[in-house]
């Protein structure tokens, strides 16, 4: 089943974060169906979390997207190599945006492997949130679009992560966020291969 709508617009980033664990990913980009099941995601708290593009309610035309109504894609460039994929949440004017660093491949593998210049199925095809768009085919000319329509967007399959499988722990790469880079914002499943950073 399609996410709905109102899967996205409350405003607990965590809750839907955690949520978001075991919820399948697909995109269709020219007429290609790919997906799979997200293992590890982070949460970007808004205007109040040092580490999110609008902390302190910064406004860019990179960032505009962050401000709308959640359930639209959020997808920028990091470091002027990685499309990096967000899920937008919360109402809007609310800038929360959720990173998925990581899923497992279920669907249209082979169309993965050749968007990864990959030979053969390695755990790093979809492992780190720049994996996981190259894999997908998602990138900036997908920035914006509706997570309930027919181009990306998230099902409900009934697959469940107890407590005990997952872990909240600090998220990757801002340390410029200062105390705000040791919230264990980031959410992932315990054991699982494809998780982009070691299950400590």
């Amino acid at each position: 089943m399609k996410l709905p709508l109102e899967f996205y617009t409350h405003n607990d980033v965590l809750s839907i974060t955690r949520n978001l664990l075991g919820k399948y990913l697909f995109t269709k980009i020219d007429g290609i169906l790919t997906g799979g099941y997200i293992v590890e995601a982070e949460a970007y708290n808004g205007i109040i979390d040092k580490a999110s593009h609008s902390y302190g309610g910064r406004q860019t035309p990179r960032t505009q997207t962050m401000y709308m109504q959640g359930g639209v894609s959020y997808v920028y460039l990091c470091y002027g190599i990685h499309e990096m994929f967000n899920i937008v949440t919360s109402t809007e004017g609310e800038p929360h945006a959720i990173l998925i660093r990581a899923i497992v491949p279920t669907e249209g593998i082979p169309e993965m492997l050749l968007r990864r210049n990959m030979p053969v199925l390695k755990n790093n095809i979809t492992m780190g949130p720049g994996s996981v768009a190259q894999a997908l085919g998602i990138s900036r000319k997908t920035n914006t679009v509706d997570l309930t329509g027919d181009v990306i967007w998230l099902e409900d399959h009934g697959l469940t992560f107890t407590n005990d499988q997952i872990k909240a722990v600090p998220r990757v790469g801002v340390a410029y966020a200062a105390e705000d880079a040791l919230l264990p914002y980031r959410f992932f499943v315990k054991d699982c291969k494809y998780v982009s950073k070691p299950n400590k």
